[in-house]
C-alpha cells in the first residue's frame, strides 16, 4: 500500500519533488532535498535538480570523483554539475530533453540527444533522457526513505498544458523506463494552481468568486503556458473549470539569458573586447546567474561577472565585466513584455527557405503577444468569446521578478483599460508550486477535497469526406464533425444518431482524427472548413470486414468514449442492421490498428 502521494515537477530547466504522507490529517507538503554533483568530488543536497545530463568521459566513469552517493556505474551526471559543464562542453551536455518530447518531426526513441553533436555513440533518445533524471530523483527519494520505495507511492507527474497526446505518452513511457509504471499525469498550469489552494487551504474562497476568470501564465526556464480557469457556483459551493489551454511555446527563461548575453557582448564590443563562441557560452551562464540575484533581491544595482580565456589566456585573457541591473530591466521588459494591442498576434519566423533542424523555437519573444492571441481564441464551454481575466496567478521561474510581473499585469490592464483587474494571486513559491500542487492533487483526489474539472482538454473530430462530382486532380475536401467536446469526463459516452454517415467496409480505407484546443463545439456538429486552430492526428488506415456486409457503402452513425486509459472508441453502428465496427485512437501516442469487428 503506498505511504505518500509524491509530486514530480520534470522541468525543462529545473526538476523538483515534494510528497505528502496518506494519513496525514492536513497536506503538509515537504519538497525533497536532492543529492547532485555540484563539482568533482562535491556533493549537495538542493531542493532543485537542473535538467541537465552530462555524459561522462570514459576515464571519468572509473573516478571516484564522479560517483554519487547510490550509484559508481552510471555514464551520465545529472544536476547542477551538469549544468555547468555545459559551458565548456556543449556536445556532451544534453539540455532541454522535454522540449524534445514533443517534436513529432523526430523520432523521440532514437539517439540525437545532444543535438547536432558530433560525439559518436555517445548519444540518448529524449525519452532516455527524461528517464535519467527520473532515475535519479528516484534514487535521491529511496536515499531519504529506503522502506518506502517510490514506485509504490502514489505519483503524480507534472506536464505542460499544451503537450499533446503524443508527448503525454512519452513521459508516461520515460516514468516506466526509470521503473515507475504508474503514474498520474496533471497540467502544470493545475498544479501551480493547486498549490496555491494548498496554500490558503479552506480559505481559497474567500479570494474569488463565482464567475470569474482565472489565468495562470507559466513562463519557466525554457516554456511558456497559458490556462484559464473559470469559478462556478455548483449546488450553492465554489467549483473549479479549466476552459481553455494554450499552445506549446518554446519561449522562457533561457531566451531572456541570451537576450542579456547579446546586450553584454554588444558593449564589450564597443570597449574593444571580442569574445569566441566558447566564451559566449559562459556569459550565457553568467548572465543567467546575474539575471537571478538581480530579480531576485531588490538591493543589487550591479553583478560583476568574469569570463575566462582559454589555454595560455587562461588568467591573462580573463574578461570582466557587470551586469546592470537597468540592462536587465530593460531587455527583459521591453523585449519580452512589451505593450501590444488586446488583438496583437504573434509575429511569424522569418520568410527563409532553409533553417537549421532542431527545436521549433517561439520566432516572436514578446510573451504579451502570445498571451493575447490566446486569449482571443478562447471560447467559453458554449463557444462564446471570453472577457478578460479577473484574477491571474504568475508561475515559472521568470516570473519571480516583481518588476516582470507588474509590466504583466500592466499590459493586460491596459486592455481593459481597468486599473485594478486582473488582480494577481500569490504565489509562495515559485520553483516548487508544480511539484508541490502536483502532492496536493494527489492528496485531495485520494482523501477528497476542491478538484479543478476539465475532462479531456482538447476537442476532437473525425474527418469526413464531402459527397461531390469527382473532378479530375482533385480529391474531395474534408469536413470535420465532432466525436468528443472539449471538457467531456473521462470513461463518459457519447452517441450521436442524429447524423449518418456511409462507411465502406471490405476495403483498405483511412480514416482521419483532428483536435482543437481552443473549439467548443458540441458533439454532433459538422464543421465545413478546417482552420489553423484543427490539427491533424496519425491517421489509421485499415480494412474494415464483416461475415454479413462485403464491398460496399454501409449508412451508419456514431458512439465515441474516451477511457481512463486516453484511448478515443469510435464505433461505428449500422442504421438498419446488426453490424458494428470498432476504431480505437490513442490520443495519449499513435492512432493503433482497430479491433476487428464483430461478424
Amino acid at each position: 500500500m503506498p505511504r505518500y502521494v509524491v509530486g514530480i515537477d520534470l522541468g525543462t530547466t529545473n526538476s523538483a519533488v515534494a510528497y505528502v504522507p496518506l494519513d496525514a490529517e492536513a497536506p503538509a507538503l515537504e519538497v525533497l532535498p536532492i543529492p547532485q554533483l555540484i563539482g568533482p568530488g562535491s556533493c549537495e543536497e538542493r531542493t532543485l535538480l537542473p535538467s541537465f545530463l552530462y555524459l561522462l568521459q570514459p576515464e571519468e566513469r572509473s573516478s571516484a570523483a564522479f560517483h554519487l552517493p547510490w550509484d559508481d556505474t552510471s555514464a551520465t551526471i545529472a544536476g547542477e554539475f551538469a549544468r555547468c559543464r555545459a559551458a565548456d562542453v556543449p556536445h556532451r551536455v544534453i539540455a532541454s530533453a522535454k522540449s524534445w518530447l514533443c517534436v513529432d518531426s523526430v523520432d523521440r526513441h532514437s539517439p540525437i540527444l545532444p543535438w547536432n553533436s558530433d560525439a559518436e555513440g555517445e548519444k540518448l533518445s529524449p525519452v532516455a533522457a527524461s528517464a535519467c533524471y527520473l532515475r535519479h530523483l528516484q534514487h535521491a527519494w529511496e536515499q531519504r526513505f529506503p522502506d518506502a520505495p517510490l514506485a509504490e507511492q502514489e505519483i503524480v507527474l507534472g506536464v505542460p498544458a499544451s503537450f499533446d497526446p503524443v508527448a503525454r505518452e512519452l513521459t508516461v513511457q520515460a516514468a516506466a523506463l526509470a521503473g515507475l509504471g504508474n503514474v498520474t499525469l496533471i497540467e502544470e498550469p493545475q498544479a501551480a494552481f493547486y498549490a496555491w489552494l494548498a496554500d490558503l487551504g479552506n480559505e481559497w474562497h474567500t479570494h474569488v468568486a463565482a464567475g470569474e476568470l482565472i489565468l495562470v501564465c507559466d513562463v519557466g526556464g525554457g516554456t511558456t503556458d497559458f490556462t484559464l480557469i473559470e469559478v462556478r457556483e455548483d449546488g450553492g459551493q465554489l467549483a473549479l473549470e479549466r476552459l481553455a489551454v494554450g499552445d506549446h511555446i518554446l519561449l522562457g527563461g533561457d531566451n531572456m539569458d541570451l537576450a542579456l548575453a547579446h546586450a553584454v557582448r554588444a558593449r564589450l564590443a564597443t570597449e574593444g573586447t571580442t569574445l569566441d563562441t566558447w566564451q559566449f557560452r559562459s556569459l550565457v551562464l553568467a548572465c543567467r546567474d546575474a539575471k537571478e540575484a538581480l530579480l531576485s533581491d531588490p538591493r543589487l544595482t550591479h553583478v560583476p561577472v568574469a569570463i575566462l580565456g582559454r589555454g595560455r589566456r587562461l588568467i591573462g585573457g580573463t574578461v570582466r565585466t557587470e551586469v546592470d541591473r537597468s540592462v536587465v530591466e530593460q531587455v527583459l521588459t521591453e523585449g519580452f513584455f512589451p505593450f501590444c494591442e488586446r488583438d496583437a498576434e504573434p509575429e511569424g519566423p522569418a520568410s527563409v527557405g532553409v533553417t537549421e533542424m532542431g527545436l521549433p523555437y517561439a520566432a516572436d519573444p514578446a510573451i504579451t503577444r502570445h498571451l493575447a492571441a490566446f486569449l482571443s481564441r478562447a471560447r467559453t464551454t458554449e463557444g462564446e468569446a471570453i472577457a478578460l481575466p479577473s484574477s491571474i496567478l504568475f508561475h515559472g521561474g521568470a516570473l519571480r521578478s516583481q518588476v516582470l510581473r507588474e509590466r504583466l499585469l500592466a499590459v493586460i490592464r491596459s486592455w481593459s483599460a481597468c486599473a485594478d483587474r486582473p488582480r494577481p494571486l500569490g504565489v509562495r513559491d515559485f520553483s516548487h508550486a508544480v511539484c508541490r500542487g502536483a502532492a496536493y492533487y494527489g492528496f485531495v483526489r485520494a482523501r477528497g477535497g476542491v478538484r479543478i474539472r476539465g475532462g479531456v482538454g482538447r476537442a476532437y473530430y473525425l474527418g469526413i469526406a464531402t459527397a461531390m462530382p469527382a473532378v479530375p486532380g482533385m480529391q474531395p475536401p474534408l469536413k470535420a464533425f465532432c466525436v468528443v467536446p472539449r471538457g467531456l469526463e473521462e470513461g463518459s459516452e457519447v452517441e450521436l444518431p442524429q447524423r449518418e454517415f456511409a462507411l465502406f467496409v471490405g476495403r483498405e480505407a483511412e480514416f482521419r482524427l483532428f483536435q482543437s484546443a481552443v473549439r467548443s463545439d458540441p458533439p454532433g456538429v459538422l464543421i465545413e472548413d478546417l482552420g489553423p486552430e484543427f490539427h491533424e492526428l496519425p491517421p489509421v488506415r485499415t480494412r474494415l470486414d464483416s461475415h454479413s456486409v462485403r464491398g460496399q457503402r454501409v449508412p451508419v452513425y456514431l458512439r465515441a468514449k474516451v477511457n481512463e486509459l486516453g484511448t478515443l472508441e469510435l464505433c461505428f453502428v449500422e442504421r438498419h442492421g446488426p453490424g458494428r465496427w470498432k476504431l480505437e485512437f490513442d490520443l495519449r501516442a499513435s492512432a493503433r490498428n482497430p479491433n476487428r469487428p464483430s461478424p
